[in-house]
C-alpha cells in the first residue's frame, strides 16, 4: 500500500520551469530518459530593461499587465499555454541567502534561535516578520562548528510575483532564486570533489562552492564590472586557504559551471587553474545530462528554470 505521506515528504514538482531576469524570460518543459534529460519545448524573449528592476528592498515589477501579456505570449510560442503549475527562477536580487557558522554550541533551542536571528538581523536589513526565511542545518565545518543556511525573500516581493502569476491563472509551486536553479546541475547527482557555479548577476556576481551537495562556501558579491575578476581572485584564495586547512584532504575543485555574460568562460577557466592549480574547464550541458536540440539555444538563459525542472525527475 502507497504511503499517505509520500506527497508530502516527496513533494511533486512539474517538469515546466519559468525563469525571470532583467531583460529576458524564459521558459522549458524538461524529459528525461535515465541520466540524460532533453527539452520537449523551450522558448526566451527579450522584454524592456525597465519591466523587471530586480530588487530586495523595492517593488519588481513595473507593469504587471504588460509583464503578465509578454509571459502568455511566451508560454503560447512554447507550446506550454496550457499549462498551469510551474516552478520559478527569480532574479537573483530577490532574495538574500546567507550561511551561518555558530562560533559556539548552542546550549538550547532558544539560544540557538536568538543567535540565528541576531545574525539575520544584522544581514538582512529588513525586519524578519517581513521575510520569507526558510533554513537548513549544513555539516558542520573542520573546527566541528555548527552550521546553517538561510535564505530571505521579502514577503512583499513574493507577493508581487504571485498576483502576476494569478493574472495568468499559473500555480507557482516553487519560486526560488537564480543560483538556487542553476545550483541544481552541480548537486542533483554525487560528485567527487568539490564543485563551484560563478553566476552573473546586473551589479556584480554569485558564487557556491559545494561539497558533494552541501554548500561550502556563498558569496553574493555586489562590484563594478572591472573589479569582478579580483573579487573572484580573493573568493579563490579563500577557497584555497580553507581547503588546505581541511582535513578532507580528498576534496578539492573538481568541475566549474559559468552562466551569464560577467566572465567569459575561457577568463574564469584561466582565473580558477592559476588560482586553484590544475587544468579544469568549464562544464557544458552535455557535461550536465542535458541535450539541447540546437545550438542557438543559450544554455545560459535556461540554466536556471531547466535546474528547478529537474526536480521533477527524483
Amino acid at each position: 500500500m502507497a504511503n499517505p505521506l509520500t506527497k508530502l515528504i516527496h513533494p511533486w514538482y512539474p517538469s515546466t520551469a519559468l525563469g525571470l531576469e532583467q531583460g529576458s524570460a524564459s521558459m522549458v518543459d524538461l524529459e528525461h530518459r535515465g541520466n540524460v534529460g532533453s527539452l520537449r519545448r523551450a522558448a526566451t524573449m527579450k522584454l524592456p530593461p525597465e519591466l523587471i528592476r530586480p530588487s530586495f528592498f523595492e517593488p519588481n515589477i513595473s507593469d504587471s499587465s504588460e509583464l503578465a501579456s509578454a509571459l502568455s505570449e511566451l508560454a503560447s510560442s512554447a507550446g506550454l499555454s496550457r499549462q498551469k503549475r510551474w516552478s520559478v527562477s527569480l532574479p537573483e536580487a530577490t532574495a538574500r541567502t546567507l550561511i551561518v557558522t555558530l562560533e559556539a554550541h548552542a546550549g538550547s533551542n532558544s539560544e540557538l534561535e536568538e543567535i540565528l536571528k541576531w545574525k539575520m538581523d544584522r544581514s538582512f536589513g529588513v525586519p524578519l516578520d517581513e521575510l520569507s526565511i526558510s533554513r537548513e542545518r549544513l555539516p558542520k565545518d573542520g573546527q566541528d562548528r555548527d552550521r546553517y543556511m538561510v535564505v530571505a525573500t521579502p514577503l512583499a516581493l513574493l507577493d508581487e510575483y504571485e498576483r502576476l502569476f494569478h493574472k495568468l491563472g499559473w500555480r507557482a509551486g516553487l519560486l526560488l532564486p537564480r543560483h538556487m536553479g542553476e545550483a541544481q546541475w552541480l548537486t542533483r547527482n554525487g560528485a567527487n570533489g568539490d564543485s563551484l557555479l560563478l553566476s552573473s548577476t546586473t551589479d556584480g556576481f554569485t558564487a557556491v562552492v559545494f561539497r558533494g551537495k552541501q554548500p561550502l562556501i556563498f558569496r553574493s558579491i555586489e562590484c563594478e564590472p572591472d573589479e569582478r575578476e579580483d573579487e573572484f581572485y580573493r573568493l579563490l584564495l579563500f577557497y584555497r586557504d580553507r581547503h588546505s586547512d581541511s582535513p578532507e584532504d580528498d576534496q578539492s575543485l573538481s568541475r566549474f559551471l559559468v552562466t551569464g555574460t560577467a566572465f567569459s568562460k575561457e577568463r574564469a577557466s584561466e582565473i580558477i587553474n592559476e588560482t586553484i592549480g590544475g587544468n579544469l574547464r568549464p562544464l557544458h550541458p552535455d557535461d550536465l545530462g542535458l541535450q539541447l536540440p540546437t545550438h542557438e539555444l543559450d544554455f545560459d538563459m535556461i540554466a536556471a528554470p531547466a535546474g528547478l525542472a529537474t526536480l521533477s525527475w527524483k
